[in-house]
């Protein structure tokens, strides 16, 4: 009878170490450390498992060739938020020569084995994710290939091994309501995006915690969960404006859905913001330019993608960096469409 051998340390192990272990070919561990697709799911699962066990690492990146690229994964494409992330993880790319390779994963929040095995082929410098994020095993695949990744405004919590950039999310719900409250509104509705990310549920703290410390209960009617869009702004709007008690004014979670709010109150009759006020997130460019202007917290977004790309690019070159979590400040940007309410006027 044998056994394994007690792991001494990464990358004590070679890749015939793995293969005599698991009792295949060298070859067939080399296909699963290049992402090959031409390997029995249930072999892949005991090499992957080996190389875990190891903590297998190569010993050296490839060697270059000539073309220098990181990917830059989204959930799924929006146009305006999308292309504010594009523009900050260009402009910091562009600066170093590295080429910018663009993926979405179909509004699922963690990729597929398929889509990893084409970066793994590939070996970029690192991955960039954006709201979506990788399992551990997904996570140890990426290492033991020395691609660094990046995660940007993550949808689930992040252990502190994950490099994360994103914004305070749960502060910028807190400034958008108390800003309302100020104003003297008592029935505020909330659209927040999924119910499932981190980022939504954060920008509901926030809110939430504005009417605890004013005194006020949160009315769980004017609670709903959109998915970011204009639709789910316009359905949710829709519902909210026709109650018989209706807000005086609407939290939307994200630029996007305040403009199917808008659109909603406009189709209603309503005014804004003499008959109701709206406030957006992101503070994206069109913001400024509705009808009337939107009120919004500002996310940095382009910002927190120059961060995240910066850090990326410190990892693939073997710099650590000092911090592993980096939340940017978020602001609110009061423009046109908020006012007291009719009844304060």
């Amino acid at each position: 009878m044998t056994s394994a051998s007690p792991v001494a340390g990464a990358n004590s192990a070679t890749i015939a170490t793995i293969a005599d272990e698991v009792g295949v070919s060298v070859t067939t561990v080399s296909k699963v450390l290049n992402g090959r697709a031409d390997v029995a799911a249930e072999t892949r699962a005991r090499v992957e498992a080996s190389l875990e066990r190891h903590r297998y690492q190569r010993p050296v990146r490839r060697q270059s060739t000539g073309v220098e690229q990181i990917d830059l994964v989204f959930h799924e494409f929006d146009v305006a938020w999308t292309m504010e992330i594009i523009h900050g993880v260009e402009a910091a790319t562009a600066a170093a020569g590295i080429d910018l390779v663009l993926s979405q994963l179909r509004g699922e929040h963690r990729p597929s084995q398929r889509w990893l095995d084409g970066v793994l082929a590939r070996r970029p410098l690192g991955v960039l994710f954006v709201l979506c994020h990788l399992t551990q095993s997904q996570r140890a695949q990426l290492q033991r290939q020395r691609i660094p990744f990046v995660v940007v405004d993550t949808d689930s919590a992040t252990s502190a091994s994950v490099p994360t950039v994103g914004s305070n999310n749960w502060n910028g719900g807190l400034l958008a309501t108390r800003h309302l409250v100020e104003l003297g509104h008592r029935r505020i509705a909330v659209i927040s995006g999924p119910e499932d990310v981190l980022c939504s549920r954060a920008r509901v703290a926030g809110f939430r915690s504005a009417h605890d410390e004013a005194g006020l209960a949160v009315d769980p009617g004017l609670v709903r969960c959109g998915n970011f869009s204009a639709h789910a702004g316009h359905e949710h709007g829709m519902e909210l404006l026709t109650r018989a008690e209706r807000p005086t004014a609407i939290f939307a979670g994200s630029d996007i859905q305040a403009m199917g709010v808008l659109r909603a109150a406009r189709q209603l009759g309503l005014r804004v913001p003499e008959d109701l006020s709206v406030i957006g997130y992101d503070n994206l460019p069109m913001a400024a330019w509705t009808g009337p202007a939107l009120t919004t917290v500002n996310q940095p977004l382009r910002d927190m993608a120059g961060t995240a790309s910066r850090m990326l690019l410190d990892l693939a070159r073997g710099i650590e960096p000092p911090m592993t979590r980096i939340d940017l400040v978020t602001e609110l940007v009061v423009r046109e469409s908020t006012a007291p309410p009719p009844d304060e006027r």
